[in-house]
């Protein structure tokens, strides 16, 4: 059944507006009768029906609810170095259907792209709808938040209290990634701070450790892109800790 994110819910119907009602209607072709499942962040799906079309709204009756178990156990962030081109894209989409919690772009010394003002939050809104849709494809539950872009002195502020930080980094020869896992704590969430092109600068890494406690790990003996070094990086933790394989 075709997936939609609630824009209102009621005691026992839900509303979608505006582009949900329009890809319903406009591009699925879906009438009233057609089976749907609605979510609306909270962990929840709804099995439902459509009753009503209207010109700004469709109604759905809802059948069951159930609580589906598709969330990472263990809340992974991703803190991503502004990069240019599609990149930050393919690492929202692809962290969305593996499961991240949410992302932070976060502007570094060796970031290509700039972003501030009205143009930083137009590309926000891009990015989350890129993961709201990448999270209707994956069957989640729960769409991770895109945050607004920030600085490293805004960082600490964005996430719980209690976040293990971890940063990838090129010149880390001793610390594997594996191994610094299994001494960090599966039940408080895990943030992963990864460079731009060209990584992070080594004044950086040195303020992370020091200001975030951020521990230095290795991915191993080649030098990995930064979309392929996030993707990379989140799929060794959610399956250290039994989300995924």
């Amino acid at each position: 059944m075709n997936r939609f994110k609630i824009t209102e819910l009621g005691n026992d119907v839900f509303w979608l507006r505006d582009s949900e009602r329009d890809h319903l209607v406009r591009v699925l072709r879906l009438k009233p009768g057609d089976l749907v499942v609605g979510f609306d962040n909270t962990g929840l799906e709804y099995t439902s029906v459509i009753l009503k079309i209207e010109d700004k709204s469709v109604t759905c009756q809802i059948l069951s609810t159930d609580q589906p178990d598709v969330e990472a156990q263990t809340s992974v962030y991703i803190v991503a170095g502004l990069s240019k081109g599609e990149k930050m894209e393919w690492v929202i989409q692809k962290g969305t259907e593996l499961g991240m919690t949410g992302l932070i772009p976060l502007r570094a010394k060796r970031s290509v792209m700039h972003l501030e003002g009205s143009k930083a939050q137009e590309r926000i809104v891009r990015w989350q709808k890129i993961a709201s849709e990448a999270a209707k494809q994956s069957h989640r539950v729960q769409e991770p938040r895109i945050l607004e872009v920030c600085d490293w002195k805004d960082l600490a502020e964005r996430l719980p209290h209690g976040t293990q930080w971890l940063i990838p980094y090129e010149e880390e020869k001793t610390q594997r990634l594996a191994s610094v896992l299994d001494t960090l704590d599966s039940k408080r969430p895990i943030a992963i701070l990864i460079g731009p092109e060209g990584g992070f600068d080594q004044a950086e890494v040195t303020l992370a450790q020091d200001q975030l406690g951020a521990k230095s790990v290795s991915l191993g003996p080649r030098i990995l892109r930064t979309e392929t070094a996030a993707v990379a990086t989140l799929t060794i933790v959610l399956a250290h800790y039994g989300d995924l394989g």
